[in-house]
């Protein structure tokens, strides 16, 4: 394939690389779902509250549910009730260890349906949110896989095969065609193609001649080089980005810690009100077992179950609808962050664009005996043997117009100098044309040494680009920043075309963090949208993270709070306007269950409730906030206002 380097994309035609171990992509580590302790628990507990549940709305025997209810809660009870001792010997309450209160509560006065239900919704909430940590952290540690286990040294002529980790800087390492590079440094002999997506985002393989930066972990694909470690390898790039991801995620410890004293507080003034609405008449001569009651049936309204329901059916009613549309969103709370962004930013390569080239011109020499067509056909036909992606868009553009691609003889490839071919008794040679950086790649096309004419490719820019980066202006206010590791003269080119103005180019992944903390400081909440293992440290440190997940890398798709599944751009804007609906709903649901909350509590503590009308009012708040959230399940609630 052509070994062209200009602009933003390179080209070199070479045969394609044999497969070897080296080059092999390393095996993905996933947790499964039933390997976490707290799934099968939840499981477990979920499995037997229905089948009890037909049983008990059925009027069947209270012996034929009732060991179903108690298996329900023990599996899903006993975690959070063991925690809950825990924190108790630290002298802490949280809310977990309330509600399994509260389900014993219920039981204990005859209500072991909602106390089931209680423990249910805990326990696959607490599964859950396992379960999403575990895979953060598979595909970190996947990213570690991208480094190679061992490297090529040489000393005083001799080669050696020697761990990674043993290199030091100055040391000379021998990368040979389709390996990975074992150290951040530079080359210092040879030249070749490099694919380092992983680290800059760039759609195609760079050229490197002697002098050029490499990093750990990017893939050479042509033409051995010799290599000087200019980086210990623990402080490579790719490492540094498995730090950066690490601690963006727990820059939002803050947020958790500000739920869990809420959590504190009501949990212990619920905890001490039922102490008090029991003993206080118990100490005035009230009956033992109507004091027993009261405090009971208070237990059962103050609980939070009408407040857990006011914020999820909202939050999944929206993640459900956003599925059906082609978004995954990983949780609740990523929905509902979503909806609170008022900025974004966006990766380039693969993200407003496809990240695959395109031949966009075809220009004959005036005099060359060749049109357009016969142009495309020639360069097509040389380009045929490679597997280069520039070879393959040459290759895709003639046949989409219906050319013939005649055999080729005597093919050869060269790092830096293209590929030359023997077409019909005929020497043709595609190469490199010497032009300055620009948003396009050019290639010369030559035949027996005349110039035929050149072909212009580059990366194709999403239809709905323009459209997306609009929906989102208006939804923020601000137009969104371009945040890339390609040249200034590509992001230029992408910017233009949908109207963006702050463009930030030639950016390493630390760049890109930087850039959304200097906004989240500004008082932003930064929204970043990307696709490479470049983009994932940025994807954490945003208030929220959208992957494109077609060709997403798994480390980025694992850090994103969303997934775009479909590749369709426009759906961001469409998400993110679905997560205000979801937050408005979820404000009033909270007042709804908050006002039958102190309504039911004032009735219990001045006159008389009645356990069944308190349950039923309990229950009645559930059922109420539950079906307004599920509003949006509809159709309306996607589509655009």
């Amino acid at each position: 394939m052509c070994s062209c380097t200009v602009g933003r994309v390179s080209t070199t035609v070479a045969p394609a690389p044999q497969a070897a171990p080296a080059t092999a992509a390393p095996p993905r580590r996933r947790t499964r779902v039933l390997a976490l302790p707290e799934a099968r628990w939840a499981l477990v507990s979920l499995v037997a509250f229905l089948l009890a549940l037909p049983l008990d709305l059925g009027s069947a025997p209270a012996w034929t549910y009732g060991p179903l209810y108690a298996v329900a809660y023990a599996a899903g009870g006993w975690e959070p009730a063991l925690e809950g001792l825990r924190a108790l010997r630290e002298k802490t309450l949280d809310v977990d260890l309330l509600m399994i209160v509260a389900a014993l509560g219920a039981a204990a006065i005859g209500q072991v349906l909602d106390g089931a239900l209680l423990i249910v919704i805990f326990a696959t909430s607490g599964a859950l949110e396992a379960l999403a940590t575990a895979r953060t952290a598979d595909s970190v540690r996947g990213l570690l896989d991208l480094a190679p286990a061992t490297a090529t040294r040489v000393r005083d002529g001799a080669e050696e095969t020697v761990p990674t980790a043993d290199l030091a800087v100055g040391d000379l390492v021998l990368v040979r065609p389709g390996e990975r590079i074992g150290a951040d440094g530079a080359v210092v002999e040879g030249s070749g193609e490099v694919d380092q997506a992983t680290i800059t985002g760039e759609s195609l393989p760079v050229l490197k001649r002697p002098g050029d930066d490499v990093f750990a972990g990017t893939l050479n694909g042509t033409g051995a080089l010799r290599v000087r470690v200019g980086r210990d390898p623990a402080d490579s790039v790719i490492a540094r980005i498995v730090t950066l991801v690490e601690e963006a995620s727990r820059t939002k410890a803050p947020t958790q810690l500000f739920i869990e004293k809420i959590e504190q507080r009501y949990s212990v003034g619920v905890v001490a009100a039922t102490l008090a609405v029991f003993g206080i008449p118990l100490a005035f001569g009230a009956d033992l077992t109507d004091a027993l009651l009261r405090a009971m049936t208070f237990m059962i309204v103050a609980s939070p179950c009408a407040v857990v329901l006011a914020t999820m059916p909202p939050l999944l009613s929206a993640i459900a609808n956003a599925g059906r549309h082609g978004v995954l969103v990983k949780s609740a709370v990523a929905m509902e962050r979503l909806g609170e962004i008022d900025t974004a930013a966006l990766d380039k390569t693969g993200t407003l664009t496809e990240g695959t080239p395109e031949v966009t011109a075809v220009t004959p020499v005036a005099g060359a005996g060749v049109d357009e067509d016969a142009l495309l056909a020639l360069a097509a036909a040389a380009e045929h043997p490679s597997e280069h992606p520039l070879a393959r868009a040459i290759v895709a553009a003639a046949r989409a117009r219906g050319l013939r691609i005649a055999p080729a003889d005597d093919f050869t490839a060269a790092p830096g100098r293209g590929v030359t071919a023997v077409i019909d008794g005929r020497t043709v040679h595609v190469g490199r044309a010497d032009t300055p950086e620009g948003a396009e790649t050019t290639v010369r096309v030559t035949r027996d040494g005349t110039l035929l004419g050149t072909l212009a490719l580059t990366d194709r820019l999403r239809a709905d680009a323009a459209e997306a980066t609009t929906r989102l202006t208006a939804l923020t206010g601000t137009a969104p920043a371009l945040l890339t590791g390609d040249h200034a003269a590509a992001a230029a080119r992408v910017a233009d075309a949908t109207g963006i103005t702050d463009v930030r180019a030639g950016l390493l992944p630390e760049d890109k963090v930087e850039a959304v903390r200097e906004r989240e400081r500004a008082g932003r909440k930064v929204l970043f949208v990307g696709d490479g293992v470049n983009d994932a440290p940025a994807l954490a440190a945003a208030h929220a993270g959208v992957a494109m997940g077609r060709a997403g890398s798994d480390l980025a798709l694992e850090t994103a709070d969303a997934v775009v599944v479909r590749d369709e751009l426009t759906a961001v804007p469409a998400v993110v306007r679905l997560s205000r609906r979801a937050r408005r709903l979820v404000v009033q649901n909270l007042v709804v269950a908050g006002v039958f909350i102190t309504v039911l509590v004032l009735w219990d503590l001045i006159g008389h409730l009645p356990l069944p009308l308190g349950v039923a009012g309990h229950e009645g708040s559930t059922v109420l906030v539950g079906l307004n959230g599920l509003r949006l399940l509809r159709e309306s609630a996607w589509r655009a206002e």
